[in-house]
């Protein structure tokens, strides 16, 4: 039986006759950077190493492009990214206005190379007179985004390979709105970036060509100070709760990564003064030498903060993920211990927080975004508000497009955020944004503290007046040719042979998002479904209860969501295993076949 949760290498790496000819390419090539020529070298005698770093070429997806670094194709370095940015400026020129004056603006993580390949952003722009802006050291992304905005950019790009392990790194792509690029936008990036043949000759400027003909701008401090100013205003406090110091005590960990100044900045501001910060983890590393993995997601991440916790008596943890667009939340229980919120709990209560905190004439306007695999009790609470929920595709570029439809209709952002601890509260930034998030976490559970209850008290208000919504994720990863291969079996699978029942519930609407298609079992009636095309499926059960298969866009995965909402936990727990034992078998006959 597969084990779930793990990786499984599945066979071999694809077309073999055309890898070793590129290969001979770049190991010919005489200008090679100097560590990749050594690297090479090193696996020169090694044919697998070299196919998997040749096979292929690096994927550039709808938020762009994440690999492993190192030489060829299919790898993160110099030459990968230049032919990148090589498509985006042609992109931009056909397509965008005033681009060579307005710039690009440019900012990195704390990984290895992510300055460099910051640099050769600005290098291959350069060569099309366009001014890059970079910042002069390390940022989160969510400032990347405010910074496009702030500056006005034909687009940005953000070097962050988010929560990968450190032996990777990556390339994203925002548009002017200072959102991740959409797939019509992206799609004609992929189609300039394939235009061009060879990454290896890529017209650069060298950087001292750049500042004497000033195309490159760095950028300092005071984008920071332009995004705290905006920061503040997310409060729901009243100016007399706004100025008191709090009791609160906070622990805070950004994981190695780039959260550290803002976030402690931001709750400064809010007079949480408070706040202990896990000292091994405040240190940028590249290495990540203190957890498994640098994502709050994983509960394992929180191991530090959780024992600087029991010392301070914290009320609150918060942890942000390298690029700190992810943030995680844990409390004490009733036992003590530390819990970690899942992020569609803290998305609940951030929901219920905002909309019980603002004014009738904004809710009558407001709208609150999910995605279509997030837990269905942000919906329920918006509606007890009378605010109407829209659902969007997976990924935060959507939620990012949709607000921008808003500054043309007039309707109000209250919130969006998806499962995968992203949240948005104040649309200054377009993308998911761990310092917002991380200061009105506090805010909010400094509210509740004054009610004398945690934040795991105001979810089971919530529980308790909407149902025992519960969800869960099964996560596979098939890596190579053959594990791809797999992953498009199960999708085809499920869609030729149609589940009826899962974990012994009725199969009542199916929607196949790369169809656009939703099927009403009982009457056999279809619906458009309007949104975008994905290979995505999604089954409506019985009991609000749902399952949704999607590959993902960025990693060699497979995830199965599921969603339940019953009277009590223990029944929602006995349901949410059920559907999970249905299809991890389901999957796992297709992957042993």
């Amino acid at each position: 039986m597969l084990k779930f949760e793990h990786i499984t290498e599945i066979g071999g790496y694809g077309k073999v006759n055309s890898w070793e000819k590129v290969y001979q390419e770049w190991k010919s090539f005489p200008d090679l950077e100097v560590t990749l020529k050594e690297e090479l070298e090193h696996i020169k005698d090694d044919p697998k190493a070299l196919e998997d770093a040749f096979y292929k070429e690096l994927t550039f997806g709808t938020g762009g492009m994440r690999g492993v670094l190192g030489p060829g194709t299919n790898r993160m370095n110099i030459y990968t990214v230049r032919k990148a940015v090589n498509g985006l400026a042609k992109y931009l020129l056909e397509n965008v206005v005033n681009v060579k004056d307005r710039g690009v603006v440019i900012a990195y993580d704390s990984r290895y190379m992510s300055k460099e390949f910051a640099v050769e952003t600005a290098k291959v722009l350069g060569a099309y007179d366009i001014k890059a802006h970079v910042f002069e050291s390390l940022r989160p992304t969510p400032l990347l985004s405010f910074a496009v905005r702030y500056l006005a950019t034909a687009a940005g790009v953000m070097i962050t390979a988010s929560h990968n392990p450190p032996e990777y790194n990556g390339f994203k792509v925002y548009n002017e709105d200072g959102g991740q690029m959409v797939p019509s936008e992206a799609n004609q990036v992929i189609a300039a970036i394939k235009e061009t043949e060879n990454e290896l000759s890529v017209p650069v400027l060298e950087q001292d060509e750049l500042e004497e003909k000033q195309l490159i701008n760095w950028v300092g401090q005071y984008i920071d100070n332009a995004y705290l100013d905006q920061l503040r205003q997310i409060t729901k406090m009243d100016q007399n709760g706004l100025t008191q110091n709090k009791d609160l005590q906070i622990v805070f960990t950004p994981l190695h990564g780039t959260a550290n100044d803002l976030v402690l900045r931001g709750l400064e501001q809010l007079h949480f003064e408070n706040v202990d910060v896990v000292k091994e983890q405040a240190i940028p590393d590249p290495e990540f030498s203190t957890v498994a993995s640098p994502n709050p997601e994983e509960h394992q991440a929180f191991t530090l903060a959780i024992e600087l916790g029991k010392q301070k008596n914290a009320d609150i943890l918060l942890g942000t993920d390298p690029d700190a667009d992810r943030l995680g939340v844990a409390v004490k229980n009733k036992d003590g211990e530390y819990t970690v919120l899942t992020g569609n709990q803290l998305g609940a209560l951030f929901a219920d927080y905002l909309l019980s905190h603002s004014e009738q004439a904004v809710l009558n306007n407001a709208r609150f975004i999910k995605t279509i695999v997030t837990s269905e009790l942000g919906r329920a609470i918006a509606t007890s508000y009378g605010v109407e929920t829209i659902n969007t595709l997976t990924g935060f570029k959507y939620i990012g497009e949709k607000i921008r439809q808003f500054d043309a209709t007039g309707e109000t952002f209250i919130l969006g955020y998806e499962e995968s601890y992203g949240y948005l509260i104040r649309s200054f930034a377009r993308d998911k944004d761990a310092v917002q998030a991380a200061v009105m976490a506090c805010e909010m559970s400094h509210y509740w503290k004054q009610q004398g209850k945690t934040l795991l008290d105001a979810l089971e208000v919530l529980y308790e007046k909407h149902g025992y919504y519960l969800e869960g994720l099964t996560s596979l990863t098939l890596k190579g040719k053959e594990g791809s291969e797999k992953i498009t079996e199960i999708m085809e699978a499920i869609r030729k042979n149609p589940l009826t029942t899962v974990g012994g519930l009725t199969v009542e609407k199916t929607e196949d998002y790369l169809s656009s298609e939703r099927v009403i079992i009982s009457s056999k009636q279809t619906e458009t479904i309007e949104l975008p095309k994905e290979n995505v499926y999604k089954m409506l059960l019985e009991n609000n209860s749902w399952v949704c298969l999607r590959p993902s866009g960025t990693e060699p995965k497979i995830k199965c969501y599921y969603g339940v909402c019953e009277s009590t936990k223990d029944q929602s727990e006995s349901t949410l295993a059920a559907l999970k034992e249905t299809m991890e078998t389901f999957m796992n006959q297709i992957i042993e076949k």
